[in-house]
């Protein structure tokens, strides 16, 4: 560190404010530097020339992530670097809002699949709610390099430093530089708090959690959306609708696959008491669906073309050999001995593990393998024996399946799993939680979540029923299944499901006001309110009352033994 140089930086900024009162005024180059947090990460050196900034005026941000707004904002970027690590360089993205909109706020924003950022598709949500918004690269190379082109060295082996950064490392770094200067750029004193937020879907939870059970003060609120937990099951779980196709030498076409899921969603529709076109109650699904109704129904749909190529027009009747397979799907994983490994999706997700491929030679459709799952083994796994099979999946069964998460978890549980259960010190932080999950998710399964809140209620409060260990959780930590929702994102096969684009609006309102969410509000009139677990969504009255009940068969539903395990599995 290098922080004599730059001792009078803080007066001078002191100093200064008081004329900061416009964005341009904070938004040139020699402001910021004036600003850097150069002492806040011990062993952490700041490239002062590296500093950019830029004013943006009339930016229109839209998103599914917050309301539509047009504002003004400067872009500051700079770089760092950890000392003593060759080629390391980190750069970090910060986006300010004008002076007379700033409230005290500092947002972190994470990525999603392989990406620890989602550029400017999440960190408008700062300066929407009045914040300092950041973003990182990780030190992958620039905003747009995606973890798994960094993940490798050049001699094949773990890229340990990035891996490091990816799981957690980055978005605490990020989050305390960001805190730091947006106290220096905006005159904040140290008596006046800067309160701090995350926000992020998918990998962007499981970001968010990363930070929640290992730095429980880095953030007074958090909004994490279907998170990637347990990357040793998720990411190899994606791979196991194609072992199933193999097993079951069956490959659909996708139009076969639309008709099933098509039927479940009209069967299951009604199951909260309203037929709206949203599967609300998809617990209740498996145990109403009337399989013979649904092999033999036709199906036809108009040829396509996308990714991948041209998909011919396809018509015919659902097969018991495609009703088998979405059977065991649906099921989820079990081990040649019956024990089971993981869980799959709800009933109404859409088949995207099952997608298959049409091949124009052969005229039949063929495995399509999984890019989350094969990236996954292909780069990471590969001292296990099968691993050289991933092109094919020849010789891959549900026992190697098996053996792959639990090398993964052996390798990987440290950093990635991101589920460790023993949140006391984020509650006595006062830290507040708004944990949100599809239930129709077709990438991340909702009974992920369901399984994470339950391993933090069954560990901090063992003494309680479960009844009341929920509402002890409620005190800091509040789960809601969307009905009807896809992952992280709206669902086009349930156009009526509600979504909750004012998450982070309402963690900031549960953590500076006390107003805790007893329900979200949704972006639909057909369905306006979400529930927060365990209780579910039942209308009376001939669908026109509704309420939020605890139903034990629903919760029943959603509780899995990993029995496939001798350490648990949280």
């Amino acid at each position: 560190m290098h922080s004599s140089l730059w001792a009078p930086a803080a007066a001078i900024v002191a100093a200064t404010v008081a004329s900061a009162t416009s964005l341009s005024s904070i938004c040139t180059d020699s402001y910021a530097k004036q600003a850097l947090p150069l002492d806040a990460i011990d062993g952490v050196t700041i490239d002062a020339s590296s500093v950019s900034t830029s004013l943006v005026t009339n930016y229109t941000a839209s998103s599914i992530f917050f309301p539509t707004d047009t504002f003004n904002y400067c872009n500051l970027t700079f770089a760092y670097s950890h000392d003593g690590i060759d080629g390391d360089l980190v750069h970090v993205q910060y986006w300010l809002p004008e002076p007379s909109k700033f409230k005290n706020r500092y947002v972190s924003t994470g990525g999603g699949g392989w990406a620890i950022n989602s550029g400017s598709q999440s960190i408008p949500t700062a300066i929407i709610a009045g914040g300092v918004g950041g973003l990182t690269d990780g030190g992958f190379g620039n905003f747009n390099t995606q973890f798994s082109s960094a993940a490798l060295l050049a001699n094949g082996t773990i890229n340990w430093q990035a891996t490091y950064m990816f799981g957690y490392q980055a978005q605490n770094e990020l989050a305390i530089f960001g805190k730091q200067l947006t106290r220096n750029l905006y005159g904040v004193s140290s008596k006046q708090k800067i309160y701090s937020y995350y926000q992020g879907c998918s990998e962007g939870g499981r970001e968010g959690w990363s930070q929640v059970q290992r730095f429980p003060e880095q953030f007074d609120g958090v909004v994490a959306g279907a998170p990637a937990f347990r990357w040793a099951q998720q990411q190899t779980n994606h791979l196991s609708g194609n072992v199933m196709q193999k097993t079951l030498g069956y490959y659909p076409s996708n139009c076969e696959l639309e008709k099933i899921m098509n039927m479940t969603i009209e069967s299951c529709d009604p199951l909260d008491g309203k037929t709206d076109g949203v599967v609300a109650r998809s617990d209740l699904c498996l145990a109403k669906l009337d399989w013979k109704k649904i092999e033999g129904s036709s199906y036809k749909c108009a040829a396509s073309s996308g990714y991948g190529g041209t998909t011919p027009a396809a018509s015919g009747t659902v097969s018991a050999k495609a009703v088998e397979l979405v059977k065991t799907y649906w099921k989820g994983l079990y081990d040649s001995d019956g024990n089971r490994v993981y869980f799959s999706y709800q009933p109404g997700a859409s088949f995207d593990d099952l997608d298959t491929e049409y091949n124009s030679a052969t005229g039949e459709y063929e495995l399509d393998i999984s890019g989350l799952g094969g990236i996954w083994i292909a780069q990471f796994i590969d001292y296990i024996k099968d691993a050289q099979n991933i092109d094919s999946l020849d010789g891959v069964t549900y026992d190697t399946l098996k053996e792959w998460m639990i090398f993964s978890q052996k390798k990987y549980g440290d950093i990635l799993q991101t589920t460790y259960p023993d949140l006391t010190d984020f509650q006595a932080a006062g830290g507040k939680v708004l944990h949100v999950h599809g239930e129709q998710d077709f990438s991340i399964p909702t009974a992920s979540s369901v399984r994470y809140w339950d391993s933090v209620r069954s560990v901090m409060f063992p003494k309680k029923s479960y009844r009341e260990g929920a509402a002890a959780l409620d005190d800091f930590y509040r789960l809601f299944l969307i009905p009807g929702v896809g992952h992280c994102a709206v669902n086009s096969y349930e156009p009526n499901a509600p979504w909750p684009q004012f998450t982070l609006q309402t963690v900031i309102s549960w953590v500076e006001n006390g107003t805790a969410p007893a329900t979200l509000s949704g972006s639909t009139e057909i369905e306006a309110e979400m529930c927060r677990w365990p209780l579910r969504p039942l209308w009376t009255n001939s669908g026109k009352k509704f309420q939020c009940v605890y139903d034990q068969d629903s919760v029943n539903s959603f509780t899995y033994d990993l029995d496939a395990y001798k350490l648990p599995v949280y």
